[in-house]
């Protein structure tokens, strides 16, 4: 099950968990979209357990965009840096 919190007021900490899947981007893509005025936005990603093909694309398109991404496991880290997906 994947779920979605946020976790700090002033700033957007979104702590992701689960299972990222190619339907659950565009609930991202939604989710910033609303916080398009904050400059610092954060991923925590230390409860996601798998991700997609799509969810490696739009977390590496992500920090391309200035988002950081917290807690990132080193299986998705390798897939983000070297450009290659499950």
């Amino acid at each position: 099950m994947f779920q979605i919190r946020r976790s700090e007021a002033e700033a957007a900490v979104f702590v992701l968990s689960g299972r990222i899947e190619r339907n659950h981007v565009s609930d991202l893509q939604k989710l910033f979209e609303a916080e398009a005025e904050l400059a610092d936005i954060t991923l925590d990603l230390e409860e996601v357990r798998l991700v997609d093909r799509e969810a490696v694309r739009f977390l590496a398109a992500c920090e391309a965009r200035g988002i950081k991404l917290k807690n990132c496991s080193s299986y998705i880290r390798e897939w983000i840096d070297t450009g290659s997906s499950p």
